[in-house]
């Protein structure tokens, strides 16, 4: 078979092709100015100025302060209100209300709709209406179509107003309640964070205070209406709005949703302080019908305003708070494949310290090696410097990604919100990135070893812990005999999920 001279070519062309390295092709089709690799990126620098407070603030006639942030971008509306209140204002015996007043105000109709007509009316409307109490804070929400704004605010500010607290609605939430705690000591993830708590705050405080089924049996309807008669009014509102709005209209509509609603201005009691000491030592919590154990380590932090503060977000980020970047994580996971996740945070407390806790969730047998890692990476971050790369790395995230802070309207109105609530400088976050961009590696080690103490590290295990004490026959070196400093490892016993009485320790 005679093949010709073109195609002879075509076939050794094709060949040539065949055997050229693949780098070599690739260069051949790598479009002038794109890198080769990642790391070779260039980017302009950030520049970037946060919107300035006073821009958005606005005062009404009876003190309520709005925070307006207008967005035309879609035609909807967000309203946040917060309330200066919490359940911290419990009265003893009734933990629980505040939390039900927060929930029943939504879910339990208003003196002018019942519950039912409520839901109706917002459904209608396709509106999104919400509300509810933490610990320190109340919210009310709405969220709806711009053209709706009017018959919103009419349904909204009646929730906030006059909530009926209706009867079937408080009977069927407290009855949901009361399930759940059958349900407390079921899932580790619980009863880590309860006992946590109360190692690190104590029994007593606020914080720490369960419900039970006496309490909430004993919250009657007229708790509530008492509860938000004295605490949801116009004197401790703060509200944040954005969306599809004119400020000025906006503020006139605010103005005439609270007309002959009187601002109570008596102060709200502030938010107490722990007073436990936490006791360093070992802690377990016996879950035998687990494979995994939980494990939290730490002390009490600091308060936000402290000067280190930034130093100490940089710290923290670098030993466990950074994700894939940070050293605890980098150990116990990538190294060492002991968990799925593991980091660390250093709480700034608004109101009381926080706590530095370090966290993750490792299989039994390996456990005590996972936390020897993790106390291991507490001291290293203390006994010397990080490195330039760890410490631009930590930097570099927090300034970059600073401006996802202010991101949508909503954002920006809800954040300058919550520091009026919690009375944050108005210039805080014109200096941020600059009092980050100033941290130095002295700084790093300075905090580290200031807030960092391992002496008084408290270290609670859930899980296991019969499984968890025999450990891994191939690293017989890791215990948590030998962690314990003096040898001693205390239990606690898993309390009754509905009196939350603790059985003596075994």
């Amino acid at each position: 078979m005679k093949i010709s001279r073109t195609f002879a070519a075509l076939l050794l062309a094709l060949t040539l092709l065949a055997a050229a390295p693949a780098a070599a092709l690739a260069q051949t089709a790598q479009p002038s100015g794109i890198p080769a690799h990642p790391r070779e990126l260039k980017y302009t620098p950030l520049n970037y100025a946060p919107p300035k407070r006073d821009k958005y603030r606005h005062v009404l006639s009876n003190g309520v302060v709005v925070y307006a942030v207008e967005d035309h971008d879609l035609p909807l509306v967000n309203i946040s209100t917060l309330v200066r209140t919490g359940s911290y204002l419990d009265p003893a015996g009734k933990e629980g209300l505040a939390a039900l007043v927060g929930s029943q105000m939504r879910a339990g109709g208003t003196q002018k709709m019942t519950a039912e007509q409520f839901d109706e009316a917002a459904d209608f409307l396709a509106a999104q209406i919400s509300s509810g109490v933490s610990s320190t804070q109340g919210n009310a929400n709405l969220n709806l179509l711009a053209k709706d704004v009017d018959k919103g605010l009419a349904l909204y500010f009646d929730m906030l107003r006059t909530p009926a607290f209706q009867e079937d609605r408080l009977k069927l939430a407290k009855s949901q309640i009361l399930q759940a705690m059958e349900r407390r000591n079921d899932n580790t993830s619980g009863i880590e964070a309860r006992e946590w708590n109360r190692l690190l705050y104590g029994a007593e405080h606020f914080s720490t205070k369960e419900t039970t089924k006496a309490s909430v049996e004993s919250i009657t309807r007229q708790d509530l209406v008492d509860f938000h008669q004295k605490y949801f009014q116009p004197g401790g509102f703060i509200i944040a709005a954005s969306g599809d709005f004119k400020t000025d209209e906006l503020l006139a509509k605010l103005e005439a949703a609270f007309k002959g609603w009187p601002a109570n201005k008596a102060a709200v009691p502030d938010v107490p302080k722990p007073t436990q000491v936490p006791v360093a030592g070992i802690y377990t919590v016996n879950k035998p019908d687990v494979n995994q154990g939980r494990v939290s380590i730490g002390h009490t932090g600091s308060m936000r305003g402290n000067p280190d503060s930034y130093a100490l977000e940089i710290m923290n980020d670098i030993l466990g708070g950074g994700g894939f970047t940070s050293r605890i994580m980098s150990r116990v996971r990538s190294d060492e494949g002991l968990a799925y996740s593991a980091g660390s945070s250093y709480g700034m407390g608004v109101y009381y310290p926080g706590t530095f806790r370090a966290s993750f969730q490792s299989k039994s047998a390996s456990t005590s090696q996972a936390i020897q890692i993790v106390l291991d990476e507490i001291g290293r971050i203390r006994t010397s410097k990080v490195s330039d790369e760890e410490l631009q790395t930590a930097k570099n995230s927090a300034i970059e990604t600073f401006p996802r802070i202010f991101s949508t309207a909503a954002l920006v109105a809800g954040t300058f919100a919550q520091d009026e609530y919690t009375k944050r400088p108005a210039d805080y976050w014109d200096t941020y990135r600059q009092r980050v961009a100033a941290v130095t590696a002295d700084d790093v080690q300075r905090v580290a070893q200031k807030y960092l103490d391992p002496s008084k590290l408290v270290i609670l295990v859930v899980g296991n812990i019969d499984d968890i004490t025999k450990g891994n026959p191939d690293h017989p070196e890791y215990s948590l005999t030998k962690i314990a400093a003096t040898g001693q490892i205390r239990r606690i016993p898993l309390p009754d999920p509905l009196t939350m009485t603790y059985p003596p320790a075994p």
